[in-house]
């Protein structure tokens, strides 16, 4: 096991930087589960964390804002296995992940214009359809136009 997470090419958390709470976990398990605690909760202080820039900080606690308490801890929990020791490392490998999509860059939209060869074409096809449905009207109509 090493010390430290790496998230990309600028940031590595280390592991003394997250923090684990065990439970009893419901789910498969029999017997097993009235007397082990396998259920592993995950917390990891974004707001006070000093390998995190202000930046990224910024970054992490609006894309996973749903996930931090007031606080500023962020909450991962799992209770898959039956194993203390592979929820334990589920919950690392979700932390990760969810930080590489957290600091992912956004990329900009590039406008495009639309050709005006497309307008035409698109205007043309609306005028021979409204007059195929004014064709369709009383005659009456017709000879009055």
């Amino acid at each position: 096991m090493s010390d430290d997470l790496h998230i990309n090419n600028h940031l590595t958390i280390p592991r003394s930087g997250l923090h684990f709470k065990f439970a009893r976990g419901g789910g498969p398990g029999g017997q097993n589960v009235n007397k082990v605690e396998t259920r592993v909760e995950l917390l990891f202080d974004v707001k006070h964390s000093h390998t995190l820039t202000e930046a990224r900080r910024e970054q992490i606690i609006k894309h996973l804002h749903s996930r931090i308490t007031n606080d500023g801890i962020l909450h991962i929990v799992v209770g898959e296995s039956r194993s203390q020791w592979q929820n334990r490392e589920r919950a690392i490998e979700r932390f990760v992940e969810l930080l590489r999509k957290a600091l992912k860059p956004k990329l900009k939209r590039i406008k495009t214009r639309v050709p005006k060869i497309v307008k035409q074409k698109r205007l043309e096809k609306k005028k021979r359809r409204g007059d195929a449905k004014r064709l369709r009207g009383k005659i009456s109509q017709q000879m009055n136009e």
